[in-house]
């Protein structure tokens, strides 16, 4: 059976025989107490019966004939739920007592009574039912007491998980990280043996479109009761079978269908959820094998429902973020491209200056954030050449003091260019002032010592080596002696000490870098981009 629900309605269950059993064990158990206790206090033989579904539970001291002989006595003790005497054989006197409701049947007690006067006998007869229905009423208190605690005890477990997911939902958190987070908690809440998440597979064309399958994710928490291409035979049988549901959680609790010849004879039951954000479908999330032999209801179905939710979301959020880090990256290419096809002299300088300034920041012991930060400012640094006369930016010779002018306007025509991308503000302090020196006497605002930005001249350092360094139609790049000579005289003076004492530290490194020749596809890469 296949009970398939939305998140807030799965409570058609149907309960097999052992749960039948289990029930009629404990109904006979309860009806041989009741029977011994009526024995000590008020009758010599009776029987226990079930009114509502006319049988006897429990008992053999009478003919089976109740329910024939005294129908209207019966009905009325059952509606009044007073005792009364139903029958009189000499002395003895056949009292009916009611006993309440058990499992929604009426229950009722009959039997044979001592030699006693019959007003007696009803006295003592409603005095026990006035007992029996307060300690059955405290019984059902307490009962309905512990199943609230319990319910409370595991909507504050589901809450929480909940709340641990949500907090969880950073865009750096991968799909997969969040993945293994979220089927440790929920090992925690839900009693199940094993536990799966399957994203991006490729299980067919309805499932995913062509564009969106990338290699797939298999995350497993408890047994591992299926490998990930029994798990894609599993969807496509089912999807086969029409009895899967793309948009809400689906319960097998009856076995899979055609269980007799299943492939899968080690799953017992089944909560399939799909992971999704709107139409886009990212995976399923499984929990198989109820721990206690039970069969997954509402409680599981709507809890695994909302942590696909989550899931689907979150995955979403992340495909979303990969496309806008993509068009983002596309817009930093197109722009160091567009540097050097204005001055293809100097084409891949942005690349080794981006590259030079992360191996000086990584000496240096910046985090991966200043990394990226570094790299993305590196290649956009000289943006604003896209604005210089292109006689000027070629010219061979030395430049007049007028178009030496000229080409100090670049870092505030890139800063021009980029304050308007929000996405590029935290590049802007690179962009404006990678040109500055250390003793003020640099450009555009004359900054001095720690006044100047640090990520700025960190750059400063990596843009003045691979100047020095490449080679020009006009001149061939500095040997390493004279340019070492260089930054150790101007350190303190044109440059931070400390930047330069870390060029120093990883000069091999740089000097491998700087003879990197990219390919001109590859000219600007965004492997620190992301």
């Amino acid at each position: 059976m296949i009970a398939t629900a939305a998140a807030s309605v799965i409570d058609t269950i149907v309960l097999d025989e052992e749960t039948q059993r289990r029930r009629a064990a404990e109904a006979e158990r309860q009806a041989q107490l009741l029977r011994e206790e009526l024995a000590q206090r008020l009758f010599t033989l009776c029987d226990i019966y079930d009114a509502t579904n006319r049988r006897r539970i429990f008992g053999a001291e009478r003919p089976d004939d109740v329910f024939e002989r005294h129908a209207e006595a019966v009905a009325r003790v059952v509606a009044m739920q007073r005792p009364e005497v139903i029958g009189r054989d000499g002395k003895s006197l056949t009292l009916c007592l009611p006993l309440g409701t058990h499992e929604q049947s009426s229950w009722i007690a009959v039997g044979e009574t001592a030699e006693i006067a019959e007003h007696v006998l009803l006295s003592l007869a409603e005095v026990w039912v006035d007992m029996n229905d307060s300690r059955r009423r405290a019984a059902e208190l307490h009962d309905e007491s512990r199943r609230l605690s319990e319910h409370i005890a595991a909507t504050f477990e589901e809450i929480t998980l909940i709340y641990r997911l949500t907090q969880n939902l950073s865009i750096s958190r991968g799909s997969n990280d969040l993945g293994v987070q979220a089927l440790q908690w929920l090992a925690d809440v839900v009693p199940a043996e094993g536990m799966l998440i399957c994203l991006n597979a490729a299980i067919n064309e309805d499932t995913f479109r062509q564009e969106e399958r990338r290699e797939s994710v298999f995350l497993t928490h408890g047994q591992n009761l299926l490998a990930l291409d029994e798990f894609v035979e599993l969807i496509d049988g089912l999807r086969a079978l029409d009895e899967l549901d793309t948009v809400r959680p689906v319960v097998l609790n009856q076995g899979l269908p055609g269980a007799a010849k299943s492939p899968f004879p080690q799953i017992r039951n089944l909560v399939l959820v799909p992971l999704r954000e709107g139409d886009r479908l990212f995976g399923w999330l499984a929990v198989m094998n109820h721990r206690d032999g039970r069969e997954f209801g509402s409680g599981e179905a709507n809890l695994l429902g909302s942590v696909g939710t989550i899931l689907g979301i979150h995955s979403g959020n992340i495909d979303l973020y990969k496309q806008q880090a993509d068009l983002f990256g596309g817009v930093v290419r197109a722009m160091s491209s567009a540097i050097d096809a204005k001055d293809p002299y100097t084409r891949g300088h942005s690349d080794r200056v981006a590259r030079v300034s992360v191996r000086i920041a990584e000496e240096l012991g910046c985090d991966d954030n200043t990394l990226r930060t570094l790299y993305l400012g590196g290649l956009l640094h000289d943006v604003g050449k896209i604005g210089i006369n292109d006689d000027v930016l070629r010219k061979p010779g030395k430049l007049t003091d007028a178009e030496y002018e000229h080409i100090k306007t670049h870092v505030e025509i890139g800063y021009r260019i980029l304050r308007g991308l929000k996405k590029m503000g935290h590049l802007l302090p690179i962009v404006l002032h990678h040109h500055e020196s250390w003793d003020g006497k640099g450009y555009p605002f004359g900054l001095a010592g720690t006044n100047i930005p640090f990520l700025a001249r960190i750059v400063a350092v990596a843009d003045a080596y691979d100047a020095m360094a490449s080679d020009r139609p006009y001149r061939q790049g500095m040997p390493d002696e004279k340019l070492d000579a260089i930054f150790r005289s101007g350190s303190g003076k044109q440059w931070d000490p400390d930047i330069v004492d870390a060029f120093f530290r990883c000069r091999d490194d740089i000097r491998a870098i700087s003879h990197r020749h990219p390919d001109p596809v590859e000219t600007v890469s965004l492997e620190w981009a992301h």
